[in-house]
This record gives structure tokens, C-alpha cells and sequence, in this order.
């Protein structure tokens, strides 16, 4: 089993946030696949299919960005993944709008969700994906991460979301090292 885990903030309110890339994709993702998500047990929205005969489970924490630890925590003790089956969706602020880049084994870069993640599984040797958002100095970094994005800047990313809607099969398919060398070159 794999399971790819959106970072992001639950409620209406944040849905077109910066912060909430990681729920965005996974929601293009499900669509794509035709699948739905629902509340369980680890207090997060899953959603799961399978590609050729690897369960993949879709995930999307309710803790709010800044406690998605435990949750991850949760999902990798109850079905005894290894830090290899994670991929971790993150908004990334010192990244153009749209740009992409998995990282392994990489510092958190000042992102309260995955020092939290990194603190709860004591380990950054996970893969992760990361969506650049841009950073406007002229604003303090909380208030800018909690905003909507403008209409163009929700095209250039439904854009992006549309070229990475299979790679969470391609998480399954390929080799870590293969995984980055066709997404980071995008």
C-alpha cells in the first residue's frame, strides 16, 4: 500500500488557499480516478483505488496544517507503511507559482506541517512533493498562505494539478530516484 497525503486546512473558508495545494491536487487526483472521499477513523478525508494491484490510499488530514503529524503518524502505524509508501503534498513559499519539485530526505524549510510531520514519525527520509506558491514580502507569511488565490494564479495551478494527475500512480510504478528525475525536470 502507498498512501499520498495532501497537506492543507480543513472548511469551506480555506479550500482556495495557498496552504491548501495539497487538498487541491488530491482533489484532482480523485476526480480523475472517479473516487470520493470520506471521513475515518484517523481524523482525515480518504479516498483509495487500486493501480495495478498496489492499494493507494488518498489523504487528506483534518488536524489543520500545523498538526498534521499525528494523522500521518496514525496512517503509517495502522496499515505498518514504511517511510518509502509516503509521498507528502506541501505548499512551498520560496518556489515560483506552479513550479514542482520532489525532494527526499530534506530539511522542512521553516513549514510548520512538515516539522510537525518530521517531529511525530522522527524521520525527514520521506518523499515529498512540493508546489511552489510564491511569496509576497509585502504581506506576513501567515496571512499570505491563509489567502485565495487570484483567478490566473487558479489557472496556472488547475494547469499544473492536470500535468501531475497521475502521479500518484506513478508513485507506485517508478523508483524513487526515477519518480524524481521525471517530475523535477518538468
Amino acid at each position: 500500500m502507498k498512501a499520498i497525503i495532501g497537506l492543507g486546512n480543513p472548511g469551506k473558508e480555506y479550500k482556495l488557499t495557498r496552504h491548501n495545494v495539497g487538498y487541491q491536487l488530491l482533489d484532482v487526483i480523485a476526480k480523475n480516478k472517479k473516487i470520493s472521499f470520506k471521513k475515518n477513523r484517523f481524523n482525515a478525508l480518504c479516498s483509495e483505488y487500486t493501480h495495478e494491484s498496489e492499494k493507494v490510499l488518498l489523504v487528506k488530514p483534518l488536524s489543520y496544517m500545523n498538526l498534521s503529524g499525528g494523522v500521518v503518524k496514525k496512517i503509517i502505524d495502522y496499515y505498518k507503511l514504511s517511510l518509502d509508501d509516503i509521498l507528502i503534498i506541501q505548499d512551498d513559499l520560496d518556489m515560483n507559482l506552479g513550479r514542482i519539485k520532489i525532494v527526499f530526505d530534506s530539511s522542512s524549510g521553516g513549514h510548520n506541517g512538515i516539522k510537525d510531520i518530521e517531529k511525530s514519525i522522527n524521520s525527514q527520509k520521506y518523499l515529498r512533493l512540493k508546489i511552489g506558491i510564491s511569496r509576497d514580502q509585502s504581506i506576513t507569511t501567515k496571512d499570505y498562505v491563509l489567502e485565495n488565490f487570484g483567478v490566473s494564479q487558479r489557472e496556472i495551478l488547475m494547469e499544473k494539478y492536470n500535468e501531475l494527475k497521475n502521479i500518484s500512480d506513478d508513485f507506485c510504478s517508478l523508483s524513487r530516484d526515477q519518480l524524481m528525475s521525471k517530475y523535477n525536470k518538468k
